[in-house]
């Protein structure tokens, strides 16, 4: 069975930064794809980057290109979510998520596994 565990959210100041972990384990399989999802009070949960196992291609939302960065360590099973530059529009709860399909960032329902999630507030 797959488990996904977050750490990493806080509360950061506007143009800070954090860093969110995602250690994976229970995979059954080389091919899938993990990343992060992010959902704010009254909106709905969205894809914010995704990598693929098999070539480490990525996906970022365009809101956070440029900004946020997602990293894998395959040694670890654990992959980072490196935010920068956080802007008041960021703050959310953050999911880890898995999934078969490389394009699950885009296509949510294509997610198998999900994590508990981890908030991360921006305020002065």
């Amino acid at each position: 069975q797959v488990q996904l565990v977050e750490t990493g959210g806080g509360l950061v100041q506007p143009g800070g930064s954090l860093r969110l972990s995602c250690a994976a384990s229970g995979f059954t399989s080389d091919w899938y794809a993990i990343g992060w999802f992010r959902q704010a009070p009254g909106k709905e949960r969205e894809g914010v980057s995704c990598i693929a196992s098999t070539d480490g291609s990525t996906y970022y939302l365009d809101s956070v290109k440029g900004r946020f960065t997602i990293t894998r360590d395959n040694a670890k099973n654990t992959v980072y979510l490196q935010m920068n530059s956080l802007k008041p529009e960021d703050p959310a709860v953050y999911y880890c998520a898995a999934g078969e399909n490389p394009f699950m960032c885009v296509y949510s329902n294509e997610v198998k596994n999900w994590g508990q999630g981890t908030q991360v507030t921006v305020s002065s």
